[in-house]
């Protein structure tokens, strides 16, 4: 046998050998960094359902705070509070954010106002949230001399942009140029190409971005400290306070009864399952949408 061609071969075998020792490495790698992400979340899951979960009954979630010294009452306006606030700032915050995103990534490529907004994006996602509180009660509820949760809305609107914003602009930034190219080669206009092939392509990543944003402002308690206050009633009116679950928690949390340190275990359990949800339904939503649209 030819001693060029055993050589070959033995070489051959060892690179093989040598591939699947590396493939087998990076797959339990990968494994062991997926289990070190779940067990925290695992873990805070099951440390809520131990705590909060025999403190949910109907009146957490239809009765107001019970006053102080009397048992009961529950959390109903602070998970409605919560609604309304968080509704108002995804309407502000996620228009605002992907039209910046796209902007930087369609119009603005290499002029002065992209990288003056990319450079603000990226000094506002680390700036503490108590200080977007404070900007907020400056601008808004010191003008008005009342705290609203219109005032809320807008400080967690704020937090949202630059996440949208950033996440948008790489999203797009994953299109293939040469789409775009073959759409404006039909006769396209740009706007309606960037609106039907370029932002329709990267949903997906884009909605992902605004879960994220959504995420981070849900449970959010130092801005409404500042802004929304707090209300032991029932209120939907965005021009007064307004109660939410992170300031409810907050205050039950920090006081001396057991009984509101019971309740805000529930509050707790009840904010994480609210996000989870969500998330969980706007998945599945974007994922029967993208399937639609490839069967068309």
């Amino acid at each position: 046998m030819n001693p060029l061609l055993v050589r070959s071969e033995n070489t051959e075998r060892m690179l093989n050998l040598r591939r699947k020792i590396s493939n087998h490495l990076v797959t339990a790698l990968a494994v062991v960094a997926t289990l070190v992400v779940l067990v925290p979340l695992i873990a805070i899951l099951g440390y809520l359902l131990y705590k909060g979960f025999s403190s949910l009954n109907l009146a957490f979630f239809t009765k107001p705070p019970a006053p102080v010294g009397e048992e009961g009452g529950g959390m109903a306006n602070a998970i409605v509070g919560s609604g309304v606030i968080l509704a108002l700032a995804s309407a502000m915050g996620i228009p605002l954010g992907i039209g910046a995103g796209v902007y930087l990534a369609e119009y603005g490529r290499g002029t002065w106002l992209a990288t003056a907004i990319r450079f603000t994006a990226d000094v506002l996602n680390g700036v503490p949230s108590i200080v977007m509180g404070i900007a907020a009660y400056s601008l808004i509820v010191a003008k008005q001399h009342h705290f609203s949760g219109f005032a809320g809305g807008v400080a967690l609107a704020i937090m949202m942009v630059p996440t949208i914003t950033r996440t948008t602009e790489e999203m797009l930034g994953t299109v293939p140029q040469m789409v775009r190219e073959a759409a404006l080669g039909l006769g396209i206009p740009k706007w309606r190409t960037v609106i039907s092939i370029s932002l329709r392509t990267a949903s997906p990543g884009i909605i992902t971005g605004c879960m994220l944003a959504f995420a981070r402002v849900a449970g959010e308690t130092a801005p409404l400290l500042f802004t929304a206050l707090g209300n032991q009633f029932f209120g939907v009116n965005l021009n007064q306070p307004m109660a939410a679950l992170p300031l409810q928690i907050f205050a039950y949390a920090v006081s001396p009864y057991d009984e509101w340190h019971r309740l805000a275990w529930a509050g707790a359990l009840v904010l994480i399952v609210m996000i989870m949800v969500s998330v969980t339904l706007v998945r599945i939503f974007t994922a029967r949408g993208a399937l639609k649209g490839g069967q068309h």
